[in-house]
């Protein structure tokens, strides 16, 4: 079947993460089955752009933002360049198609202070001394490295150097990178490396970061520590794991940080998509311009 061929050729060729092969799974699958409902055929590689378009305003008409509907488009696109690619279409019906208009949104960071709030609050729990130390290194590690949450659960012993204050984590398709560590964060994981070892199951597992029955955490936990810590210290609406690396980098930019450093630090393939994380730095540089130019006070 060319579903299950196509989403082989992610997994092993383009060694997408199990996530996004879902992603792309469902996306797929829920446009054959518009097919099969629509135009009573299974065989989405015959479709044209016609088809397709009926099912992207179907859609919309469900109330699915642009920005959902243009991921699903996303994954259709791949598909059939794959079919190109293995010569079973001459060319996607998708070529000419232009993504729907979307709305930026402006994700605004964590502040220095709310940072500090929480490490200092971990600091001083003394309820749960192996969940405090767990949580106050997951939050310090993604805000003073900026990796990502799928990247920190799969973090393994052998990963971790403090000697010489080094980090490897493997990134989207695979991708190794060795990010620098703060030396004011070997403290912390010493602290909770150990507690770790007074874990029953501990010797079991090779990954760094445990739950408290000793096997390794999941996503969701990662984004509960995240939002229960930054509840009592923040009022943004956003309080999740990527706002840490959102705050990373931003903080890194606003204090001078080069922003092909801040690439290569958060494993991005192009300079693109760290350039999202300028919008605060511009706001601050535009004020400062403001106030401090010559010309503002005549």
């Amino acid at each position: 079947m060319l579903i299950e061929k196509f989403l082989e050729y992610l997994t092993l060729e383009k060694k997408y993460a199990q996530h996004t092969i879902t992603a792309y799974r469902a996306d797929i699958t829920s446009f054959q089955q518009f097919c099969i409902e629509e135009f009573q055929t299974s065989d989405i590689s015959k479709v044209n752009y016609v088809e397709i378009r009926n099912w992207i305003t179907s859609l919309i008409t469900k109330d699915i933002s642009n920005r959902s509907v243009n991921r699903k488009i996303t994954s259709l696109k791949s598909f059939f360049r794959y079919l190109v690619q293995i010569e079973h279409l001459d060319k996607s019906p998708l070529d000419k198609h232009k993504a729907l208009k979307t709305s930026k949104k402006v994700q605004i960071p964590f502040s220095v202070d709310e940072v500090r709030t929480v490490l200092d609050s971990l600091e001083t729990d003394s309820e749960n001394i192996f969940k405090s130390k767990r949580d106050r290194l997951i939050i310090e590690l993604l805000y003073t490295t900026g990796i990502r949450r799928t990247e920190l659960v799969n973090i393994k012993l052998k990963d971790v150097d403090l000697a010489n204050l080094k980090l490897k984590v493997i990134g989207k398709r695979n991708k190794e990178r060795i990010i620098p560590l703060l030396l004011t964060i070997e403290k912390s994981f010493k602290a909770y490396l150990n507690q770790r070892k007074l874990l029953e199951n501990s010797n079991n597992t090779d990954f760094l970061f445990l739950t408290e029955r000793g096997v390794k955490i999941y996503e969701m936990l990662v984004y509960r520590v995240v939002n229960s810590y930054f509840s009592y210290a923040s009022t943004k609406l956003k309080k999740s794991p990527h706002m840490l690396r959102h705050s990373f980098a931003t903080h890194l930019l606003g204090n001078g940080a080069d922003l092909n450093a801040i690439k290569e630090l958060l494993g991005h393939a192009s300079l693109a998509s760290t350039q999202i994380y300028t919008h605060q730095s511009i706001v601050k540089l535009k004020e400062m311009h403001k106030n401090a130019h010559p010309r503002n006070n005549r």
